[in-house]
């Protein structure tokens, strides 16, 4: 039994290498090696980068690509992806193209509110609560004018707050249900902040108002917390194009509009073809998130608690045609900010939001919608025309190839050898074990 280890946080980077290296790593004599290859030359740079996080021991690189021939409402876009899977951004600049030419992307924000709670217990009369809440309300957003006058100054700041009841589905649970506006900033410090004043200022007007017996004084603060489900701060993209313009050598447009709509309604009826469809999604907007700085991980819980916000896991996406148009948008909760957190610190992240040309929060989120919407364009095509595999594996054959450890020679014969036949693991190794014989 590995004995456990006090004082970890305050050894030195490289002491906590050495005590994995004899801990964990006994077998993997170029582990250290690998972690120190990844440390940062610039040991500014590297100080940076450790200051994120806790415990480090080195850097873990994603690739930061570019998808060109972006046209979203008039303006033309390349945009930065950081992702490692192969044919995401291929794909998306391919769909971007297309798009292009056909009258490009729209997009248009529909809100932007956010949302933070109290959860707190009371043991007592609803109808007292409510009066209370009422007399309290005013309280609550005095209390926090200084948190609150800065934000307003940039158009944003807290829009209301509501007592909600929710004791029939957990004993003597309320809380205070608060919805923001925090302009171009995500906005997560500053939400958290209000709420635990509005719960501190609750709670001690609650001891102090005379409708409440001694025991419903005692209201319990369980926690004070934003929410990353915003149902109100949704973002609408969309394209259009006759249907014949969707046609090709292979297939025309009114059969490849009929095949593409019936993949879409499967994934609004089937949950199981649902998940995978709306991951096919979040590819595209992930890789936009994290290259911007933005938090992938809320962005992905709020997106699939509103696939579900009817009762049923759904698609996002949906498409029509209508009069001879062909129609294909998608409405999605994106509650991401140009400005603070990662994306003032991390270098890469700052140049991203160069590359799109300094956008506000409102047009993030119409560039990563779209980003979505194209990558999701582009895989529905793959999978009711030639596949899905072949257009992806033929994009992983550099990967397989690595894994073998090919030389550039081999690669070289290799991808041309795969121009023309399937790329599978095994018909690669098969592949590159002939070209050695040889």
């Amino acid at each position: 039994m590995i004995k456990p280890i006090s004082g970890f946080s305050r050894l030195y980077k490289r002491e906590k290498i050495t005590w994995l290296a004899e801990t964990y790593l006994k077998d993997s004599p170029s582990a250290t090696s690998i972690l120190e290859q990844y440390w940062n030359p610039d040991n500014q740079l590297q100080q940076l980068h450790e200051e994120f996080t806790e415990n480090t021991i080195s850097n873990y690189y994603l690739p930061f690509g570019i998808a060109p021939n972006f046209v979203i409402n008039g303006y033309r876009y390349a945009i930065p992806m950081a992702i490692e899977e192969s044919s995401v951004i291929a794909a998306a600049s391919k769909a971007a193209k297309f798009w292009g030419d056909n009258g490009g992307f729209k997009a248009k924000v529909i809100n932007t509110k956010k949302i933070g709670q109290v959860h707190f217990m009371f043991a007592g009369s609803f109808e007292k609560l409510q009066s209370f809440f009422s007399a309290v309300k005013p309280k609550l957003l005095e209390s926090v004018a200084n948190l609150t006058r800065n934000m307003e100054k940039r158009g944003g700041g807290v829009l209301d707050i509501e007592l909600i009841d929710k004791s029939s589905a957990l004993e003597n649970y309320f809380q205070l249900h608060c919805t923001f506006e925090t302009k171009d900033s995500m906005g997560a410090n500053f939400i958290n902040s209000c709420l635990e004043k509005f719960a501190e200022t609750f709670k001690n007007e609650a001891q102090e108002f005379l409708g409440f017996t001694s025991e419903e004084k005692e209201v319990e603060i369980v926690m004070s917390i934003l929410s990353n489900y915003v149902p109100e701060c949704v973002v609408r993209a969309e394209v259009s194009c006759p249907v014949e313009n969707l046609g090709d050598k292979e297939m025309d447009g009114e059969a490849f509009a009929e095949k593409f709509i019936r993949a879409i309604k499967i994934a609004e009826v089937e949950k199981y073809r649902a998940v995978t469809h709306n991951k096919g999604i979040m590819n595209g907007i992930d890789a936009v998130v994290l290259a911007t700085g933005n938090d992938f991980r809320a962005i992905e819980a709020g997106v699939h608690a509103y696939a579900s916000r009817n009762g049923e896991y759904t698609s996002l996406t949906h498409a029509k045609v209508e009069n001879g148009i062909f129609q294909f948008w998608m409405e999605i909760p994106l509650a991401l900010g140009t400005v603070g957190g990662l994306t003032s610190l991390h270098p890469l992240s700052k140049v991203a939001l160069e590359i799109l040309q300094k956008p506000t929060a409102e047009d993030l989120m119409k560039i990563v919608a779209v980003a979505g919407l194209a990558q999701n364009y582009a895989a529905v095509k793959s999978l009711i025309t030639t596949g899905i595999q072949q257009g992806h594996m033929k994009m992983h054959l550099m990967n397989i190839l690595n894994q073998m450890n090919a030389s550039g020679e081999e690669k070289a014969s290799l991808v041309n050898h795969f121009k023309t036949n399937t790329v599978t693991h095994r018909a690669v190794e098969e592949a590159l074990q002939n070209f050695r014989s040889k």
